[in-house]
């Protein structure tokens, strides 16, 4: 029997759910999960990976706002296929670390591990 986290959970779980409102549940995780390495390091790749999400998707609006029509048109398809590709990246991340994986992202995850071991 896998033993509970700081918050109760088993860490495959906690680390899933790491991922389900990120940032808001990496950074949850981060501060309610102080010495289970396997939920840090999804707590911190969410909480990354969020963060990162969030600055993409301004960028894209402010690239769609001030360029006309082109502008927009590069804007919605980007958007579709961004919004696909993180749908489908999303779950991976959830079911990998739901199975018990810790399935670290190019660039985001060796950030994620650098902050985690600056952090200690």
């Amino acid at each position: 029997n896998t033993p509970a986290t700081g918050g109760g959970l088993t860490p495959n779980l906690a680390g899933a759910l790491s991922y389900l409102f990120m940032p808001f549940t990496g950074i949850l995780f981060l501060v309610v999960e102080k010495t289970n390495a396997f939920v840090r390091f999804h707590a911190m790749q969410a909480t990354v990976l969020g963060v990162a999400w969030i600055v993409l998707w301004i960028a894209l609006t402010v690239l769609s706002n001030v360029v006309p029509v082109l502008g927009w048109i590069v804007g919605f398809l980007v958007s579709i296929v961004l919004w696909l590709g993180g749908f489908i990246l999303w779950l991976l991340l959830m079911w990998n670390a739901y199975q018990g994986k810790e399935w670290e992202l190019p660039v985001i995850g060796a950030f994620a591990r650098k902050q985690l071991s600056g952090a200690a």
